[in-house]
């Protein structure tokens, strides 16, 4: 048995090896079948004979004219009526299969279609499950526009040698395609199609291939990812059960699309995902890991921690492609999570679908957020007040969030999601969110003891802020921001980020002052209509904050923020897409053409990288000659408050009495303050006296603030809930 398991293995070994060979081994390529070339047809009106696509098939009654064939969009050579379906057969012959290495499909079709050689499924694109031939009235799954008369390429369908053996024949071969469309009533019908050998010797045997004509590639020195949806529609309403495959040969090595998969080969759950990029061809999609039974399962992808939640957002109106690559980048530099990514291409369907970026999903983990658990059983206590991932985003609802109590902005549950979270814990939040935005619009919201400083974390909001400043990023404050508050026994502070979504930061965005690298976007999100929640104002208004701010900035400028270093690391970028970025934009013909919001059109990608370096500089340079506040005394007081373990104040949340208890010999003193900073009790506790209980039946519910202080210094600070 072990014996048979090694010859297996070895045998599929040098299946891969044989197959790069055929793909290197092709000395040129040459075209068998073109377009133009005269086609016999017949219109879906009624289903063709059942034996159609074989070569013993005679087209007798069929129609015959040169391709394409349908109608509008001014691409048809034949022209037809409406219809639903076509379907087309021609004849070509193939001197001699031992020179041919590989075979090529190019297809250039509106909506949908199936291929055959020689009665053999080689192709499909868009409707159907793999090996079940549509019938006539079948229609394709989503709309999809030709690409070649509006001057793009056709998508490219591979053919190895070890595949193309099996149906190719030496003298008389017959393509058989049938194309779909998605409606009766749909606008137009293209079927443009060409198929292609490549040869290893150097004779010239059938016709030139056009050079225009895009060659799939052979191997990628990034990693692949290849997905197979078994036919079904992807949506973006609900994960549909696929399976994925990744293959990552490691740094320096090239990952060839026949390779065996060694990071991933397994089932997942995948669903369109976005916002605005929905109107976009090229898809994001959000995905889960799972195994057999559907259930999630933690799995480590491209090198990053185990997890089961991920993103694959793919970059369209950003031509650079890297500019959400290129935040994550920088934010992961300055100290606290933020979401890794690694760069990828994408196969969907056996169809290349681009370079893309493989994002962790913002959630709460050991490796991601590292906050504690909040389980929908937590509605007490100090289980009740931490655990909390929320977003300032668009409006879901009131079952999903809650609006901001002053200024704008609609606050969304992320996790747990609100189907997870107890009635409880939603209004905890809520209600404790909306005191902190109480409090801020106070005279107070400065005071060390009471203000702002006792509810955040100020570094990471400083950081999140220095984020979108130097994207300048169009959605800064509004959307797609995110904070997590920890539990009251860990801090009970409330922490900016992680960051997410910059594909319109970087000056890709022609409203809002077209983009300009000057300019805070702190202040033109308040006026360009898009105002943002109240507080991040405030915030800004505070002198000792701006100077937190400027502060950083220094500190910054001198290494992750530098920018010759910003600059360099967009060159290898850039240079490690240098392959993978032809093979996107053929898929994807954007280069040169405007895609919503692009305030800049660049007629080659090195134009587009050239002019996101010149924004980055032209930015940093505005910030540096612009900044905020001062350094003249830039000290640590933006460092996180550590807390006493010697003290311990409880219930929290509290009601009617409050507890307070000294573990080790020490004195202190415990000055307890509402939102308005007002004192409203102070506790002396020493070794003689380390206990007392107050009664807080006179409070009222919300929000109180205590210091604790030690030799006429506040050596710790904590908030207190009163609740009925």
């Amino acid at each position: 048995m072990f014996r048979k398991a090694i010859l297996f293995f070895l045998m599929i070994f040098l299946f891969l090896i044989d197959a790069k060979a055929q793909l290197t081994a092709t000395d040129h390529w040459e075209t068998v079948v073109f377009e133009t070339d005269i086609w016999d047809y017949h219109i879906g009106t009624s289903a063709p004979h059942t034996n159609w696509n074989q070569p013993t098939f005679t087209t007798t009654n069929w129609l015959s004219g040169q391709g394409g064939i349908g109608y509008d969009d001014n691409d048809d050579n034949t022209i037809i009526a409406n219809t639903v379906s076509l379907y087309m057969r021609l004849e070509f012959n193939i001197v001699d299969t031992a020179d041919i290495t590989a075979a090529i499909l190019h297809a250039d079709y509106d909506d949908a279609f199936v291929a055959y050689l020689n009665g053999y499924e080689i192709a499909r694109a868009n409707i159907g499950t793999p090996g079940i031939e549509p019938l006539h009235t079948d229609t394709a799954a989503i709309y999809r526009e030709a690409l070649m008369y509006s001057g793009g390429n056709p998508e490219s369908f591979l053919l190895l040698k070890t595949q193309l053996s099996q149906y190719i024949n030496e003298g008389n071969n017959t393509l058989a395609i049938q194309v779909h469309n998605h409606s009766i009533n749909s606008s137009d019908l293209s079927a443009r199609f060409f198929f292609s050998v490549g040869l290893q010797s150097s004779t010239v045997v059938y016709n030139a291939m056009p050079n225009w004509l895009p060659i799939p590639f052979v191997a990628s020195n990034l990693p692949l990812i290849k997905i197979n949806t078994n036919g079904q529609q992807l949506n973006d309403s609900a994960k549909i059960s696929a399976q994925m495959k990744v293959i990552d040969n490691g740094a320096g090595n090239l990952n060839y699309i026949d390779d065996l998969p060694n990071n991933y080969n397994g089932f997942i759950g995948i669903e369109i995902r976005g916002a605005s990029s929905l109107m976009f061809d090229k898809k994001g999609f959000g995905l889960e890991t799972r195994d057999a039974q559907g259930d999630n399962l933690n799995v480590s992808l491209l090198g990053m921690p185990s997890e089961n939640d991920w993103i694959l957002h793919g970059p369209y109106s950003d031509k650079t492609l890297i500019r959400n690559f290129l935040a994550f980048h920088i934010a992961g530099q300055l100290g606290s999570y933020q979401p890794r990514v690694r760069i990828c291409e994408v196969y969907l369907d056996d169809q290349y679908w681009g370079v893309y970026i493989l994002m962790e999903k913002i959630k709460r983990d050991g490796d991601r957020v590292d906050i504690a658990k909040l389980n929908p059983q937590d509605t007490l206590g100090d289980e009740l007040t931490g655990g909390y991932i929320f977003k300032i985003d668009r409006d879901e609802g009131p079952e999903n969030g809650w609006y901001a109590t002053l200024g704008y902005g609609y606050y969304a549950f992320h996790h747990p999601s609100a189907d997870d979270l107890h009635p409880l814990q939603k209004s905890y939040i809520s209600n404790y969110f909306q005191s902190f935005e109480s409090m801020m619009q106070n005279a107070s919201y400065v005071d060390p003891n009471v203000g702002y400083r006792s509810w955040l974390d100020v570094p990471s909001f400083i950081d999140y802020m220095m984020m979108q400043e130097i994207t300048r990023n169009i959605d800064a404050y509004r959307l797609s921001t995110f904070m997590y508050k920890e539990k009251d026994s860990d801090g009970g502070k409330i922490f900016g980020g992680p960051v997410w979504d910059f594909n319109l930061g970087f000056g890709n965005a022609d409203f809002c002052d077209n983009g300009l690298p000057q300019g805070w976007a702190f202040q033109y999100n308040q006026s360009c209509g898009s105002p943002f929640p109240y507080f991040w104002s405030r915030l800004v208004a505070d002198n000792a904050f701006r100077n937190d701010f400027n502060c950083r900035w220094q500190e910054l400028r001198t290494n992750v923020l530098n920018t010759d270093t910003i600059l360099h690391f967009i060159d290898s970028i850039a240079i490690e897409l240098n392959d993978a970025q032809i093979r996107n934009f053929e898929r994807w013909n954007v280069i040169g053409n405007y895609v919503w919001p692009n305030p800049f059109v660049g007629q080659s990608y090195a134009q587009e990288i050239q002019y996101l370096k010149n924004w980055i500089t032209t930015r940093l340079q505005w910030m540096e000659d612009n900044m905020i506040g001062s350094s003249t005394n830039c000290i640590s007081n933006t460092k996180p408050q550590f807390n006493n373990d010697n003290l311990k104040i409880y219930p929290n949340p509290f009601s009617q009495y409050l507890s307070f208890e000294l573990l080790e010999h020490d004195e202190v003193t415990i000055e307890m303050y509402d939102v308005l900073g007002r004192n409203i009790q102070s506790v002396h506790l020493n070794n003689a006296e380390n206990f007392k209980q107050i009664n807080t039946q006179h409070l009222q519910d919300g929000i109180y603030f205590y210091s604790i202080i030690k030799n006429n210094q506040v050596i710790a600070k904590g908030k207190l809930l009163k609740v009925e």
